[in-house]
């Protein structure tokens, strides 16, 4: 895989260079990250309730964990995420792929992205 999905190469030299991000950077980013929730909750308050007004396109992955979380799927597709997100146009769905999705289904991804953006 080259080209626009996959810019720096195959999947394997994208798992490596994670790896060996990894593995010189450590896993304290990550953790910082949870350790800090608090405060992030606290200095992202003021926009809590904010509706996000810019035209959007969601894409999620089917066996994303955060997908299956309780509640989600019917925020998602019961018109809680269109209250929340009124320029939303459409949600994607995508089988068979978890969290990581530009990974998992590059070509694809970067197919319903550039669509989307072309748009405009």
């Amino acid at each position: 895989m080259t080209g626009l999905c996959c810019p720096l190469g195959s999947r394997k030299r994208m798992s490596n260079i994670s790896r060996a991000n990894l593995t010189r950077l450590g896993f304290s980013g990550p953790i910082n990250y949870y350790r800090n929730f608090d405060l992030n909750l606290e200095l992202t308050s003021p926009w809590t309730g904010v509706k996000i007004k810019v035209p959007t396109k969601f894409i999620i992955g089917d066996l994303d964990m955060s997908y299956h979380y309780p509640g989600i799927q019917e925020y998602i597709h019961k018109g809680g995420f269109k209250k929340d997100v009124p320029l939303l146009e459409e949600v994607i769905v995508m089988p068979g792929v978890g969290h990581y999705i530009n990974q998992e289904k590059a070509h694809e991804i970067t197919h319903h992205i550039l669509e989307f953006i072309q748009k405009f």
